[in-house]
C-alpha cells in the first residue's frame, strides 16, 4: 500500500465537543503527527487548515468540496461516527483522498435511545411529570393513553440498528413492518416483521421510528403529503438524521392533530453545525408533545471512546502505511497505492 511511514504528518481536527483531545493525541503522536484542533463553525475556518494537512478528522463541521479543492497532500478524511453525509465523498474521491468512518460503534446505544423516547411518549410521562410537579395527581391528565400491544410499529430502515429496534420491541408485542428497499424481503420476513412498502408503513404504523442515513432519497421522507395519511393517534420517532423529517411539515403536522407526538434525537437544522443557534428558531421546541434530545442517541462512556479511538486509529494506519479498517471509498486505495 504505502511503502513506509510517513513522517511530520499533520492531523487537523475540524471541531469536537468531548472536552479534550487526549486520546485522539495518544494515538497520532505515537506515529509521529501534530494534531491541530479547531473549533470550525463555517468552511472558511477550514481553508487555511486543510491546505498542508495530510489527514482531517471531523465531528459537525462539514468538510464539503470547496475544502477538499483546497488540500494539498491529504489522504484521509475521518468521519467521528457513521454517517458521511457532513464530508463530499465524490469530490474526495476525484482529489484521491480516503473517507472513512466508524462502524457498528453505537448501536446498542441508538436503539435503546429509540425506544425510551417511544415508551415516553406513548405512556405519557413527560405530561404526567409536569402535572404532579405543579401539584396536580390525576390519572386522567395523560388521557388518552392506549395499550401498546397490538398496535403496529413501521421500522424505516432495516441495517443493525432497525435490527436492534425491532428486537427490543418485540418483546412489548407489537406488529413489526418493515420499509427497506436495500434489504430484501426473505431478510425481513426471517427477523419476524413484514415487510412493506412506504404507503402502508405511512398508513398502518401507530408508532413510526425513523432510522433512516441522510441521502438524496431520504431527504424529507416524511413531509406534508405523508403526514396527512398517518393515523392521528401516531408516534414518530427520529433517531436517524434530522432532515428526514422535513420540520415545517411536522410541526404542522402536530398542531393541526395530523399525528400525536413526536420524539426527536436531532431536528432538521442540527444546532451544534451551526455558529449560533436559539431554540426560538425552531417552533418544534415550542410543542408540549414534542420530545428533543441533543443528538445524543449514540451517546454512551464506551461508544465515545470507541468512536474517538476508531476515528484517530484510521489516520494513524494511513501514515504508518497500513490499510484502514472502514474505507468509504476503497476505490481510491487502488489510485494512492499506485
Amino acid at each position: 500500500f504505502i511503502d513506509s511511514m510517513i513522517s511530520n504528518s499533520t492531523v487537523v481536527i475540524t471541531d469536537y465537543d468531548y472536552g479534550d483531545l487526549e486520546i485522539e493525541k495518544g494515538i497520532l503522536h505515537g506515529v509521529g503527527a501534530e494534531v491541530i484542533p479547531l473549533q470550525a463553525k463555517c468552511a472558511e475556518e477550514l481553508f487555511e487548515a486543510a491546505e498542508d494537512c495530510f489527514g482531517m478528522i471531523n465531528q459537525y463541521a462539514r468538510v464539503g468540496r470547496e475544502t477538499i479543492q483546497r488540500m494539498k497532500q491529504c489522504k484521509v478524511i475521518a468521519r467521528y461516527g457513521v454517517g458521511v453525509d457532513i464530508v463530499d465523498v465524490d469530490a474526495a474521491t476525484e482529489r484521491g483522498i480516503l473517507v472513512t468512518n466508524v462502524q457498528d460503534y453505537c448501536t446498542e446505544e441508538v436503539a435503546d435511545h429509540s425506544i425510551a423516547l417511544w415508551l415516553t411518549l406513548a405512556r405519557k410521562l413527560p405530561r404526567y411529570d409536569k402535572a404532579t410537579r405543579s401539584g396536580v395527581w390525576n390519572w386522567q391528565t395523560g388521557a388518552p393513553v392506549f395499550r401498546i400491544r397490538g398496535r403496529v410499529m413501521g421500522i424505516v430502515s432495516f441495517g443493525k440498528i432497525g435490527q436492534a429496534i425491532a428486537e427490543r420491541a418485540r418483546g412489548f408485542g407489537v406488529e413489526l413492518m418493515v420499509y427497506d428497499p436495500y434489504i430484501s424481503q426473505s431478510s425481513i420476513e426471517k427477523m419476524g416483521c413484514r415487510p412493506v412498502n412506504k404507503e402502508t408503513l405511512i398508513r398502518e404504523s401507530d408508532f413510526l421510528m425513523m432510522q433512516a442515513p441522510m441521502t438524496e432519497e431520504t431527504h424529507h421522507f416524511l413531509s406534508f403529503d405523508e403526514f396527512k395519511l398517518m393515523k392521528s393517534n401516531a408516534i414518530v420517532i427520529n433517531t436517524g438524521r434530522g432532515p428526514t423529517i422535513d420540520n415545517k411539515a411536522l410541526y404542522q403536522a402536530l398542531t393541526q392533530q395530523e399525528i400525536a407526538a413526536a420524539g426527536l434525537d436531532d431536528p432538521e437544522e442540527e444546532p451544534a453545525k451551526r455558529s449560533s443557534w436559539d431554540p426560538k428558531d425552531n417552533p418544534i421546541f415550542s410543542l408540549p408533545n414534542v420530545l428533543v434530545t441533543p443528538h445524543a442517541a449514540y451517546y454512551s462512556e464506551e461508544s465515545i471512546r470507541i468512536a474517538r479511538e476508531t476515528a484517530a486509529t484510521q489516520v494513524a494506519k494511513m501514515i504508518r502505511g497500513e490499510v484502514p479498517d472502514y474505507p468509504v471509498n476503497p476505490e481510491v486505495l487502488n489510485h494512492q497505492q499506485n
